[in-house]
């Protein structure tokens, strides 16, 4: 009994590394394939909405269609807004900012802005004269 209890544990033992690594970093083009792929299946959802829209108003009508010709009475439609057709799928990556503009080299604590200006070092830190 205490053999196959210690046998357990020692299977055990490999899942607990496991849990234990952290998430993998993804790589910058990694990144940008994981965002397209997010706004492709937005867009994806839009046009399932709008194509249920559709599908909806085709129903409706033709229940008022029937509706009518066989006398019976029916409440007028409620307002809904218009189906919108999402177009197109277009995907724009946002625009990466330079490492300096990013502040990268700036501690954390102490920045108020990016260390990037467009100013020279001279006219930010003008030289004391004696």
């Amino acid at each position: 009994m205490k053999k196959i209890l210690f046998t357990v544990c020692l299977a055990g033992l490999p899942l607990l590394a496991l849990a234990k690594l952290p998430a993998p970093v993804l790589s910058d083009e990694a990144k940008a394939k994981a965002a397209e792929a997010a706004a492709r299946t937005a867009w994806a959802g839009k046009v399932d909405a709008f194509q249920l829209c559709k599908a909806q108003d085709k129903v409706a009508a033709s229940y008022f269609k029937t509706a009518k010709a066989a006398g019976k009475e029916t409440k007028p439609p409620t307002a809904a807004p218009a189906c919108a057709e999402p177009g197109p799928f277009t995907y724009t990556p946002p625009e990466a900012k330079p490492i300096e503009a990013a502040g990268a080299h700036s501690p954390s604590g102490t920045a108020t802005s990016p260390p990037s200006t467009k100013q020279p070092d001279a006219v930010v830190n003008p030289a004391k004269k004696s």
